[in-house]
């Protein structure tokens, strides 16, 4: 495998390809179904995902994005079948709305040890036109696995989560996950995030699987991190600039 990933096995089909030497610790994950796969985002784009990818599965591979954020779209320029939620083509198409040497800055502002060939310069955010525009409820058909699309915006406007209701999987991207959960940028919402928490609320859910940070997390968080914003609604601080919030397993940065 590429050295840059970490490959962990979800179950016999169902792989989280890694990112573990980067401080943001970021989760893809290669979900195959009988007659085709989905590569649920893309990572960093520091290494070739694709290679890893190619040696897990021989199906056609479609790159689906949780959200167009440059953590996540980083490997789609490997990628010639890419879905992304209505609400953020133009962010993926256009114009992504963080300026390049933010992302550079971001990207290198912990050390960590980076591929031999990996040269900062010459990185760039991805940019092109998805080949599906992803809806609320929407399904992705693998052969014999569905994923169902759940619009969850908050973090960003197009934010999505994938649900796969037999085997009772949440992949939640940056909603859900042990660490800081960010509403504070300009294209936040913290009141959208919260609805968005408490959408998952009614789900059969056996395992999530986030999209950063530690992989083995308790499904219960949905509710420690529903209360916790209730908490915040209740103090009259649910807006931005109010910081960052501290709940022990995970924070809210509003």
């Amino acid at each position: 495998m590429e050295r840059w990933f970490t490959v962990e096995v979800i179950d016999c089909d169902t792989y989280a390809i890694s990112e573990y030497k980067h401080w943001e610790e970021t989760h893809c994950y290669l979900i195959c179904g009988t007659e085709r796969a989905v590569l649920i985002d893309t990572g960093l784009g520091i290494a070739n995902i694709r290679k890893t990818v190619d040696r897990l599965t021989s199906l056609p591979v479609m790159a689906v994005t949780t959200h167009v954020h440059w953590d996540h779209i980083g490997g789609h320029k490997y990628f010639e079948n890419i879905a992304v939620h209505e609400a953020e083509k133009e962010w993926l198409s256009v114009c992504f709305p963080i300026p390049l040497q933010t992302v550079k800055d971001n990207l290198t502002s912990q050390s960590c040890e980076f591929p031999e060939d990996f040269i900062i310069d010459d990185y760039r955010i991805f940019k092109g036109m998805p080949q599906r525009l992803l809806r609320d409820g929407d399904c992705l058909a693998l052969g014999n696995r569905e994923l169902t699309v759940i619009h969850t915006p908050g973090h960003s406007p197009g934010h999505c989560c994938f649900y796969e209701a037999e085997r009772g999987y949440l992949y939640s991207g940056d909603l859900i996950y042990r660490g800081s959960l960010d509403a504070f940028y300009p294209s936040t919402d913290p009141h959208l995030f919260w609805q968005s928490v408490r959408k998952l609320r009614p789900l059969k859910i056996t395992r999530i699987l986030p999209g950063h940070h530690q992989l083995s997390i308790p499904v219960d968080i949905i509710n420690k991190i529903d209360k916790a914003f209730y908490i915040i609604y209740d103090d009259g601080k649910l807006s931005q600039g109010n910081g960052v919030f501290d709940f022990g397993d995970f924070s809210i940065h509003i």
